[in-house]
C-alpha cells in the first residue's frame, strides 16, 4: 500500500541501542490492518523477515522501511543507531 494512502495514529521512539523495547529484537508481528514505517535516524540495524520468504534488509540513517501487517520480522543491531517507528493504518 503506498504511503499516501495510510495515516499515522501512534509513533513510538527515538530508540537507540539502549532504549529498543526488547520485544523488537524477537520475533513479533503487526496486528491486522496496521502498517510500520521505521525510520533510521543514524546507525544501522538488520531487518529480518521471519516467514517462508526469508531476507534480511540492512538499514541505515535515511532509510524508511515498510512493515505490513502481520509479517512476521524482527531487528538486529549493528552497533550504536537511533531508530523510530510509526503505525499506520489505511486513510
Amino acid at each position: 500500500m503506498s504511503e499516501a494512502r495510510l495515516k499515522t495514529y501512534r509513533q513510538i521512539g527515538p530508540f537507540d541501542e539502549t532504549s529498543l523495547p526488547a520485544g523488537l529484537l524477537a520475533e513479533h508481528r503487526l496486528k491486522p490492518g496496521t502498517w510500520g514505517r521505521l525510520e533510521m535516524i543514524a546507525g544501522a540495524v538488520m531487518l529480518v523477515w521471519d516467514d517462508e520468504a526469508g531476507g534480511r534488509e540492512r538499514l541505515s540513517a535515511g532509510d524508511i522501511a515498510r512493515i505490513p501487517p502481520q509479517r512476521p520480522h524482527h531487528l538486529e543491531p549493528e552497533g550504536p543507531f537511533t531508530l523510530s517507528i510509526a503505525f499506520q493504518r489505511p486513510a
